[in-house]
């Protein structure tokens, strides 16, 4: 053992250069957009920020530390609870419910609101079946829930998130010790006794980890928040940037918003504080619970009702309105005489360019990343890729501000240093282009297919490298002949995820596109905004199932690794 150890530093000192000098520029260069936004802080924004900070600052820090928390609970109660249930209880349909609970993470937040709207406003078929059964005229008459407000974008993110914590949960719960829940009942603790003092305990860091995602991805929320008229960081930004044209507000207005994240971040470490959470090896299987008669159905009611209301009726309203006749009868040219889906083929074009090009340019960017910290597992590689990965954790508005403003000042140079020396002007190469687009994607989603690949290349015994090396392979020449086909499943894995999570990205999308470029994001967003929902239920659809394919894989992963589990037990 000692041998082999000596072996892997004798072997990281021999590390080429290269390897070390390119994995340290793409971090440097993934770096550029968070520490843009960082350095404006410094910056001299004049009589605007002191503007902003006096009207309507108070209110983004209000509205979304109130969305926070209400998403937090929210995401909490139901990824944590039916997590337990269907891990620990057994009753008709729980398999199926394992499954099922990831589901929602396939739609995006901003679909289901405007979905809900479509079904609860008042001119809804629930509020019209209300007025036509109890002899309603007005909204004076009765009260009802406001879904176009704070309220509805905490309930409408939290269907959407409340996987993140579900699948973290059940992960912790699994692997739970058997000794120990068993302990738990010696002393007289029942079933939820169980729960809440001990099971419920050692999961905490995975609950704390998936709360931590959740939240990340609210304060990255814009589409939700602004169709509800509920003014946040994110709306903020982009109403500065594009409405005032102020860009050095709105890139400090970003990095109060990236302070935000990094409380979060800290705030779930120091949750975990010096406690350990070591536990005795399972040798069996957890024991489960039988639930019948109405326990059964009360537990299937609540494993049941956020896949209902996270994707099953949103899909089938927007089923619906897609088949509604008055879809077609629209002026615009999306829905034109010849042909209604047109300009909807044209958008899902756009949208499937920008995420191919950049599951790809991901997948080999994560491969030299995950494959420079294998050969040098040193602090500074570690560092480096750490620093790469670090844009996930960074809302796209954010990060959208954080690459116009570099790439917009290199324009302004060349074009410069052309009119100085040519008398030729350039105008903007690199930003307002698909190529800025698919730069602030990767520093985005990069973490991603990093994290699936670097997954999968520690699987790989490090005894095949020294066997590739003893027969004359370089670095090089071992990972494309002996590693790249070993992780063919977490390539494809890291290349769907990013696929998808780029089919939805919307903030980073507006902010960064050419102009007269739409994906179907945003081209849903733009007739949402217009209130044309029904026209927007195709391509909204068309991101719902585009979403479904890695929640599906996901799923696969679980139940190969749960079988696999079980063949070792």
């Amino acid at each position: 053992m000692q041998t082999s150890r000596i072996a892997q530093r004798t072997e990281a000192l021999r590390l080429p250069n290269g390897w070390t000098t390119l994995v340290t520029a793409i971090a440097l260069v993934l770096a550029i957009p968070v520490l843009t936004v960082l350095s404006s802080v410094f910056a001299n924004a004049g009589e605007v920020w002191s503007h902003l900070a006096s009207t309507v600052l108070p209110t983004y820090i209000t509205n979304s530390l109130w969305l926070m928390l209400g998403v937090g609970v929210g995401v909490t109660v139901i990824g944590t609870g039916t997590a337990w249930l269907v891990t620990m209880c057994r009753f008709p349909g729980s398999g199926l419910l394992e499954w099922g609970l990831l589901l929602p993470l396939a739609a995006p937040a901003y679909i289901l609101a405007y979905t809900y709207t479509e079904l609860l406003e008042f001119y809804g078929p629930v509020q019209t079946a209300l007025r036509t059964t109890f002899g309603w005229e007005s909204v004076s008459d009765y009260w009802f829930p406001n879904v176009r407000s704070l309220g509805g974008a905490v309930v409408m993110l939290t269907l959407v998130l409340y996987p993140y914590v579900y699948l973290l949960a059940r992960s912790a719960f699994l692997t739970q010790s058997v000794c120990t829940l068993e302990a738990s009942r010696s002393l007289g603790c029942g079933p939820w006794r169980s729960f809440f003092r001990v099971a419920l305990p050692l999961a905490r860091p995975a609950i704390a980890a998936g709360l931590s995602l959740a939240l990340m991805e609210t304060l990255n929320d814009y589409a939700t928040v602004q169709f509800f008229s509920v003014d946040t960081f994110t709306t903020g930004i982009y109403r500065t940037w594009f409405g005032m044209g102020e860009r050095l507000a709105a890139s400090q207005l970003a990095a109060c918003l990236l302070g935000f994240v990094l409380v979060l971040v800290l705030l779930e470490q120091w949750s975990r504080g010096q406690a350990r959470y070591y536990q005795p090896k399972r040798y069996q299987e957890l024991p489960t619970h039988r639930l019948r008669g109405a326990r059964a159905i009360a537990a299937w009611i609540v494993c049941g009702l956020p896949i209902v209301l996270g994707l099953l009726l949103p899909a089938g309203l927007l089923v619906q309105m897609m088949l509604s006749p008055t879809t077609s009868d629209s002026s615009d040219d999306f829905a034109s005489a010849a042909n209604p889906n047109d300009r909807l083929w044209e958008f899902a074009s756009n949208s499937l360019i920008l995420a191919l090009l950049t599951a790809a340019i991901a997948v080999v960017i994560a491969v030299i990343l995950a494959y420079g910290r294998r050969l040098r597992p040193n602090f500074g590689m570690r560092l480096a890729t750490q620093t790469a990965a670090l844009g996930y954790a960074v809302p796209g508005s954010v990060i959208a501000v954080g690459t116009l403003f570099p790439l917009g000042g290199l324009d302004n140079a060349i074009d410069a240093w052309m009119k100085s020396t040519f008398g030729i002007a350039t105008g903007l190469l690199l930003s307002g282009t698909i190529m800025a687009l698919v730069f602030a994607y990767l520093v985005r989603f990069l973490a991603v297919s990093f994290n699936s690949i670097d997954a999968s290349l520690v699987g790989i015994k490090p005894s095949l490298d020294d066997a590739a090396r003893s027969l004359g392979l370089g670095t090089t020449q071992t990972l494309l002949r002996i590693h790249a086909p070993l992780l063919g499943s977490g390539l494809f894995t890291a290349a769907v995820l990013v696929f998808v999570d780029v089919m939805k990205e919307l903030p980073a999308t507006l902010i960064v596109r050419p102009f007269n470029f739409d994906t179907l994001a945003v081209r849903v967003y733009n007739l949402a905004s217009d209130e044309r929902l029904a026209e927007a239920a195709a391509p909204a659809l068309a991101i719902v199932l585009v979403g479904l394919l890695p929640v599906i894989l996901l799923s696969m992963q679980i139940s190969q690794s749960r079988r696999a589990r079980q063949v070792k037990a």
